[in-house]
């Protein structure tokens, strides 16, 4: 981080207050710039300011950041352990200034920072974002659930109708702060019925007790039948995760003064707890669309990578979840709060009734969205409703059109739902001209025509084009016209990777007068091969390798051709683009002797089920490999055996096994298990990954009338065999469907029916079909014939993909 500070200035009630805040043991910041200043150095990974708070001899409550899980014993050997995690590399500890000389001093420590504290930052909003609208169209949410992370929820809230269908409380009790548990059994974590009912208990009766429940109102209230109410939230549909994060304060030290005595605070441990607990809700079948965290600390200008949440932020994006985040109530023009400034959060501020920036609300470059945020009514505890302004109101408008969006498009993963929100707003500016948008839920629901669920082409892994292009000789003394073949990119999030490859097959008498490049959708230049005059043998058959990180993956890539002397001449015959995979983990660990390695893939984006054959590369070393045996278990808790013990001697084991993995899903958490039966022989595990094999031809291809044409695609080094459910999609247009017979041929020449001749109009066909390609091999040419048996129309093939 690039501070050390505490109380998060956030949306509730009297904004001017919590612009202020309260100051912690280290410093307080005003606006940073996160990656200016980053928590330690290359050296010394410890946050400076708590040197000077451990100075005098005082502890200090910090959390700390490992590489991986493996690591966390050996620091939580240095200070007084507070808060563990089930799944996530790091620990809450207490120490004082020899606890973090000693973590500086400890390899894979990658961050130390201080356990901050956080103070809790509709009738008309509804409309101005066209909510309303949306639920007339049956768009109400259901279907999901929100998190709202706050200071619990009154459960029985008219408003909320029992729709809170979990509880979970983090309230860390410590005395050196004087903070006690606001759990409704008063211990320090707690789940189930009652864990975080804010009308119950110790909360039921302090100030600031009742935001959550507001924001809950905001986020997923249904008014109908319930007298004196507002009409609806955004999500009336969807059902509420309560959970409680706050603890009570009872010192000046920590409220700000001692009329503002007790108080509720909320550490930043607590709020890494409440949003893994949402990751293991999530996994567990809870249908999570959002977290919403209406509170945030210090301003920051740039992206805050070194933030605490930052590592449980990116988990929950992976599996489907955003984390929504209130920007932050200082008035700031050009920064926003932490957490609202890591990246992958979703940040919001607050806009008036009339459309303008709410006077308090932080915006600037790293403002997201904005959301309705002034005078709203929402529910109370006790039953009633009150109007609270402030980014913690507009955060939760946000959080409940994500559900809306779910509804409207099931099969939409988490960064489309938010780029429609973004793309269908109303564009807001700012001081400086810098546009944001608000959002208009009833836009975004209706932006896209919903497409089922077979007629989504599967995420290809190799795209090709095998669409002849001739290269035009150069004229004498100059180089020649360049020549280019697209390949598109549509199922990617984020950049290319560093090791993009580009597979070409080129005939050409000369290949040295030759240069090719590859050219990204931004426009980007990737060199391939130079032209070399000394280079004069035929041809250009082989597989090139290039870091296109700085380029975004989606969108069209081309093949650049340019021939540089005259004289020869050549033609493009087919080329790919490669994405290796992106399920990889790449952190070295050890296998424990007598032991069992646990080490977990996140895994997103893949529709349906997982592969069959799932690639799954495993490199290790151990002085016995006979000792081990590896076991891999999927999302749903299907395992599958990899490796048997046995009697091998020790060496290095680089292996790709193919497993049929189609009866298990494909998104969410895999966990691979190195199990060491006996004592006395020790190794490490440098890498593992896993493939979903799925080849993509985009070739467009006439089809003749009265005749027939092939589409292929070659797959290669591939481990296992065919599945009983192999995937083929078919993307075909033509004036007379009915004509057309499609089959499938398998590299051993096998025929495998997928569409007989039968009455049908002309049109457009998008289809996954399923053949049992039990037994088959997978390495070879797949080809799609498409045959015409009638006369009198024509159409074209437009796309193929092979998913195994």
């Amino acid at each position: 981080m690039a501070a050390i500070t505490t109380v998060m200035a956030v949306s509730l009630g009297a904004i001017p207050a919590h612009a202020a805040g309260t100051s912690s043991p280290a410093t307080v910041a005003a606006a940073t710039t996160a990656d200016d200043v980053p928590a330690g150095t290359a050296d010394d990974p410890i946050d400076a300011p708590l040197y000077d708070a451990t100075a005098d001899g005082s502890t200090v409550r910090v959390i700390v950041v490992t590489e991986n899980r493996d690591d966390l014993s050996g620091a939580a050997s240095v200070g007084e352990t507070l808060q563990t995690f089930e799944t996530l590399p790091m620990v809450t500890l207490r120490v004082d200034k020899d606890g973090l000389d000693e973590l500086a001093a400890q390899d894979g420590v990658v961050s130390v920072t201080e356990d901050e504290l956080s103070e809790p930052s509709l009738d008309e909003s509804i409309p101005i974002i066209g909510a309303d609208d949306a639920h007339k169209a049956g768009r109400t949410g259901e279907g999901s659930a929100i998190a709202v992370i706050d200071t619990g929820v009154a459960t029985n809230h008219p408003f909320l109708k029992d729709r809170v269908v979990a509880e979970a409380c983090f309230s860390p009790i410590d005395t050196s702060y004087g903070a006690t548990s606001l759990c409704g059994n008063a211990t320090a974590t707690q789940e189930g019925t009652g864990a975080a009912n804010s009308a119950s208990g110790a909360c039921a009766t302090l100030e600031g007790c009742d935001h959550g429940t507001h924001v809950a109102g905001i986020a997923a209230g249904d008014g109908t039948g319930v007298s004196g109410a507002p009409v609806t939230g955004v999500a009336p549909g969807a059902d509420i995760v309560a959970m409680q994060v706050f603890s009570k304060f009872d010192t000046a030290k920590y409220c700000g003064s001692a009329a503002a005595t007790p108080c509720v605070r909320s550490f930043t441990s607590a709020q890494v707890a409440a949003l893994e607990k949402v990751w293991l809700l999530q996994q567990a079948g809870t249908p999570i669309i959002a977290a919403n965290l209406s509170l945030g600390s210090a301003s920051y200008t740039s992206a805050c990578t070194k933030d605490a949440r930052k590592t449980a932020i990116d988990k929950l994006y992976e599996a489907g979840i955003a984390t929504v985040v209130a920007a932050g109530n200082n008035a700031l023009t050009t920064a926003v709060n932490a957490p609202a400034c890591v990246p992958n959060a979703v940040s919001v501020g607050a806009t008036t009734d009339d459309d303008e920036i709410a006077s308090f609300s932080n915006h600037g470059p790293l403002l997201d969205l904005f959301a309705p945020g002034n005078g709203i009514i929402s529910s109370v505890p006790s039953g009633g409703y009150d109007s609270k302004s402030g980014t913690s109101m507009a955060a939760p408008h946000v959080a409940g059109a994500l559900a809306v969006l779910r509804q409207a498009y099931p099969n939409e993963g988490i960064a489309s739902l938010i780029s429609l929100l973004a793309t269908t707003g109303t564009a807001i500016a700012d001081e400086a001209g810098v546009s944001i948008p608000r959002i208009n839920v009833a836009k975004a629901a209706a932006a896209v025509d919903e497409k089922p669920e077979g007629d989504k082409k599967p995420r290809a892994f190799q795209a090709d084009n095998d669409k002849d292009i001739a290269i035009p000789d150069a004229p004498t003394g100059s180089t020649g016209t360049p020549a280019t073949s697209p390949i598109t990119v549509a199922e990617y999030q984020g950049n290319a990777p560093k090791n993009l490859k580009a597979y070409v097959n080129i005939t050409h008498t000369y290949r040295g007068d030759v240069k090719l490049e590859l050219v990204s959708p931004t426009g980007s230049t990737y060199l391939l091969k130079s032209a070399s005059s000394s280079d004069g043998v035929d041809d250009i058959v082989g597989e090139f390798t290039v870091d296109a990180s700085a380029s975004p993956a989606n969108g069209e890539w081309n093949l650049r051709m340019t021939d540089t002397d005259d004289g020869d001449t050549g033609t493009l015959t087919t080329w790919s683009l490669i994405f290796p995979t992106p399920f990889e983990s790449t952190a070295s660990q050890t296998i424990p002797d007598s032991g069992t390695l646990s080490t977990t893939i996140a895994v997103s984006d893949i529709d349906g089920n997982a592969a069959g054959p799932l690639q799954v590369y495993t490199n290790l070393t151990h002085t016995k490999i006979g000792d081990l045996r590896l076991v891999l278990a999927s999302p749903d808790g299907k395992s599958y055996t990899l490796k048997a013990y046995g009697s091998e001697a020790g060496g290095t084991l680089q292996t790709t096994y193919g497993v049929d993995a189609t009866d298990a899903v494909a998104n969410g958490t895999w966990t691979l298990k190195v199990t060491d039966s006996a004592t006395g022989s020790t190794g490490t595990l440098a890498g593992w990954s896993l493939g979903f094999p799925s080849y993509e031809n985009q070739t467009l291809k006439a089809i003749p009338d009265k005749n027939y044409t092939e589409i292929w695609t070659k797959t290669a080094g591939l481990s296992g065999v065919g599945s009983a459910k192999l995937q083929v999609y078919v993307h075909v247009e033509h004036e007379y469907l009915g004509d057309l017979k499609i089959d499938l041929i398998a590299p051993d020449g096998s025929m495998h029916a997928l569409k007989a001749n039968a009455e049908e109009p002309g049109g457009t066909l998008k289809k996954i079909y399923t053949v049992d390609a039990s037994d088959l091999p997978v390495n070879g040419w797949w080809k799609l014939r498409v045959d015409d048996v009638g006369t009198g129309d024509t159409g074209t093939v437009n796309n193929f993909v092979v998913r195994f």
